[in-house]
């Protein structure tokens, strides 16, 4: 019974972590709209914040796994949440006369990028682990999404309201939410310090060293490794490939937007804080998402929740591309200051696009389930070479933003998503299927 109880708690403390990763990285999509003003940056450029947060996947990635094998998932929670202080506060800092600058804004979001890569390297396994893997573990982890979710909604709207109009908006105007930001980390470091996280893994391994030496058993170098699997190589990829679909989506119909008709890329112009109120529907459709993907995570495998979502959000994307901007709806939002619904005419595709937030609700959960299914001991490097490839986000998105630039048409831009979905489509439906069984993984 005890045992169930710490299991409980450490759920509890993984899903806590998991909303702080999507607070920290989703304040970069509202803050590139700040970075084009205050800095007079382009649509790619202002990505480059954006960037550095994922490419510090690619750098962390590899000794974010290593730091888990040897110390286990309560130091690397620590080390994670420290790091993210720093990283925002020198966010926070690059609004400031004496030293503030563009670049020093880049550096900040590259040194939180290092805490989000730890976060998601701590907690994605841990659920998994504490599930049992197979489909227990892919609904604790959709649980878990659900907190990330509720999160990226709760900055979106943040942000949104601080920015207000985005012609006139600066770094200064975010601190609320970097100090925001800056408390919860320092709330996480002392529930951490202070909690007792399971280390099922580490005490294995720790137990492997002492009976090896115990009977003095020369250590032989073993001849596979997590790459040595197919399934886990193609998911890989299928994860870079994803951030690219989650991410672009929602910072290009900000971007579309909140930028003026007569600008060199045209979009429509309205108010920041209501366009915050109307990506804030996307974030909160993948919390809707991921709660139905782990209510149904019993019934449904990973493969069946994201080839049917893939089909769907290539469904939603085509209808976001090509129907007329003509066609009007009107999109809900909350106006959280007087707690009131509120709503703005938009054009009908970015109601689709808005809609994309169902289907990569259950992605990222459903594939790294798949990915590290039946890698046994290799799981906790895997996870760190997992999350290195999250760097598509710092890659894919600056890549939309440069195709946005030479086309003049944000919709043009997502064809990149188009493709990064096609692809989580085949992984979903053939790729992700093992067929190295015969490797051990004890």
């Amino acid at each position: 019974m005890s045992s169930q109880k710490k299991n409980w708690a450490a759920i509890i403390i993984m899903f806590c972590l998991f909303a702080m990763i999507a607070f920290v990285t989703n304040l970069c999509s509202p803050m590139a709209v700040i970075v084009k003003n205050q800095f007079g940056a382009s649509n790619f450029a202002s990505q480059i914040g954006n960037a550095a947060n994922f490419i510090a996947y690619l750098v962390m990635g590899i000794p974010s796994g290593m730091l888990l094998k040897k110390y286990g998932y309560k130091v690397t929670s620590l080390i994670a949440v420290t790091t993210g202080f720093v990283g925002v506060f020198i966010q926070y800092m690059s609004g400031w006369e004496s030293i503030g600058s563009f670049w020093v804004y880049v550096f900040g979001a590259f040194i939180s990028g290092f805490c989000m890569c730890m976060l998601n390297t701590v907690v994605n396994p841990m659920l998994n682990t504490l599930g049992g893997g197979g489909k227990t573990g892919n609904q604790l982890i959709q649980f878990g999404g659900v907190c990330n979710s509720l999160a990226a909604v709760a900055v979106t709207i943040i942000m949104g309201s601080l920015i207000g109009e985005a012609a006139k908006a600066k770094i200064s105007d975010a601190t609320p939410a970097l100090f925001i930001a800056l408390g919860i980390f320092a709330a996480a470091f002392l529930v951490l310090l202070f909690s007792r996280i399971p280390e099922p893994e580490l005490e294995a391994a720790k137990a492997h060293a002492a009976m090896e030496a115990k009977e003095n058993m020369p250590q032989e170098k073993d001849k596979y490794s997590a790459f040595s699997f197919r399934h886990f190589n193609l998911g890989v990829l299928c994860i870079f490939l994803y951030i690219g679909l989650e991410v672009g989506i929602p910072t290009y119909v900000m971007q579309f937007l909140t930028t003026a008709k007569d600008a060199a890329t045209p979009g429509i112009g309205i108010d920041a804080t209501i366009a915050g109120t109307i990506v804030a529907v996307y974030w909160f459709l993948m919390f809707v998402g991921r709660f139905f993907g782990g209510v149904l995570g019993k019934q449904f495998s990973s493969r069946q929740q994201v080839s049917f979502m893939a089909i769907v959000a290539l469904v939603f994307i085509f209808l976001g591309i090509f129907l007329p901007e003509s066609t009007q709806v009107n999109m809900p939002g909350v106006d959280w200051s007087h707690m009131k619904i509120i709503t703005a005419q938009v054009p009908v595709g970015i109601m689709f696009l808005i809609l994309v937030g169902l289907c990569t609700s259950i992605m990222w959960g459903g594939i790294f389930n798949m990915a590290v299914e039946g890698l046994g001991k290799y799981t906790s490097i895997a996870s760190g070479a997992f999350m290195t490839m999250v760097c598509g986000g710092g890659i894919l998105v600056p890549l939309q933003g440069w195709v946005a630039d030479i086309t003049h048409s944000f919709m043009a831009s997502y064809i990149v998503v188009i493709i990064c979905t096609a692809y989580i489509l085949f992984y979903a439906l053939i790729g992700s299927k093992n067929v190295n069984k015969d490797i051990p993984t004890d």
